[in-house]
């Protein structure tokens, strides 16, 4: 007699989150409901209640889960580069942020509705902080490699703000597919003229 196999919790952990990436991609964070994504998860609300508490609860982990994406797209990007010198680091940053993970269709959608429940939702509001966070002190601590600590500041600062707004420009344009290739092309583009900027103050300050 065959027996019903039981999965791991991780496993199961997973099918439920992306169910909920399902639903919430289908008709949008605020008309999702527990036993939408149970149907979807083809499981009982009681299973998925057991794994995530609520709600609440279940959309916090997915939110962490989407971070955990984006973590681990840049620790990759970050490890091919090949001459590990600060500007190809930034750049694959950049990379990172506009992967096909942080691009296509349901990704952007999803990360709108969280974005925009961030602002009610307190939890959520400090996952958006440690990744907002995250950025700024990642694109700073290559910068500071190449550039005096105010200006390396700045630079992160102005990098992480054209990453955030090149990304929701494209995720609220009407085409169906992410133009990766050119925002690539403008955040690289800021990139060379805040060090072509650096060099030319350090030649004036040689030739005072």
């Amino acid at each position: 007699m065959n027996k019903r196999r039981v999965k791991p919790e991780h496993v199961r952990r997973e099918e439920i989150v992306n169910a909920a990436y399902e639903v919430i991609f289908e008709v949008g964070l605020s008309n999702t409901t527990m036993a939408q994504i149970a149907k979807k998860a083809q499981l009982s609300v009681g299973i998925v209640s057991h794994y995530f508490g609520d709600k609440q609860g279940l959309i916090n982990a997915c939110m962490l889960e989407m971070l955990n994406v984006l973590r681990r797209k840049t620790a990759q990007y970050k490890a091919e580069v090949q001459d590990s010198h600060p500007e190809s680091m930034i750049k694959a940053i950049i990379d990172s942020n506009f992967d096909i993970s942080q691009v296509n269709q349901r990704a952007m959608r999803i990360w709108l509705d969280f974005w925009s429940a961030s602002m009610h939702m307190p939890e959520l509001s400090r996952l958006q902080r440690i990744n907002d966070q995250r950025l700024y002190s990642n694109l700073k601590f290559h910068f500071l490699e190449l550039m005096p600590k105010d200006q390396a500041s700045i630079a992160a600062r102005g990098l992480a703000a054209l990453i955030d707004g090149l990304w929701l420009r494209g995720s609220l344009s009407q085409d169906t597919t992410f133009d990766s290739t050119l925002a690539r092309s403008i955040a690289y583009d800021y990139v060379d003229t805040q060090l072509k900027l650096v060099k030319q103050i350090r030649q004036e300050r040689q030739n005072e």
